[in-house]
């Protein structure tokens, strides 16, 4: 139903705008889909989010998290059902940790660093991780989103082992490193993604 609508609105723009490209009517598309999309799947998750008794703390995960999945990148879903499972996990999980792990010091720390680590490694060798719909392929622009995920992942880690409210520090130390399994090279595997500066720098 969904691409039914996005396929509706793409043609009738191209024809309203002629100029209008194959290519680049399918990053209309790809855009289309992605704002119609988020609607119903963004409520589907709030909901499930109120009935877990986590409406809040999810509201707060996607504010720590979703900065730093702009920036850092990572897999898509191919159907609407696999992205609503995927974002449940993303912003749900870290949220129902942060209400029911309580992380003391000096666990606190060891498991803070241990994360900062592993997620600027992984950055490192995968940020930004882009897909075949919407390739980064300017380094200029390529080197300065991975900078800002290494500015927004160390401020948030800063803050985890700073604040005395748990929660955060649980949400921001779960909700960053599950973000940053997203952007490996194995994630991109399971989810049958593929990196798109590779994809098109083979081409």
């Amino acid at each position: 139903m969904i691409d039914k609508i996005c396929t509706f609105l793409t043609n009738k723009i191209r024809k309203e705008m002629p100029e209008i490209d194959d290519e680049r009517a399918e990053v209309i598309m790809y855009g289309l889909q992605n704002i119609i999309g988020e609607l119903p799947k963004g409520l589907i998750i709030l909901l499930i989010a109120y009935f877990l008794g986590i409406f809040e703390l999810t509201l707060l995960s996607i504010l720590i998290i979703a900065p730093y999945r702009s920036v850092s990148g990572g897999v898509h879903m191919k159907t609407h059902i696999g992205c609503i499972i995927y974002t449940l996990i993303l912003y749900c999980v870290p949220a129902f940790l942060g209400k029911n792990v309580v992380l003391f010091e000096p666990t606190k720390y060891i498991l803070a660093f241990s994360a900062w680590i592993f997620c600027m490694a992984m950055l490192k060798l995968y940020a930004p991780a882009d897909t075949e719909n919407v390739p980064i392929l300017r380094k200029k622009e390529r080197k300065q989103k991975q900078i800002f995920s290494y500015i927004i992942l160390t401020i948030e880690f800063i803050i985890a082992i700073t604040i005395k409210n748990n929660v955060i520090t649980t949400i921001i130390i779960f909700g960053d490193f599950i973000q940053t399994l997203t952007i490996t090279r194995v994630a991109y595997q399971i989810t049958n993604n593929k990196y798109g500066h590779e994809v098109y720098a083979n081409n």
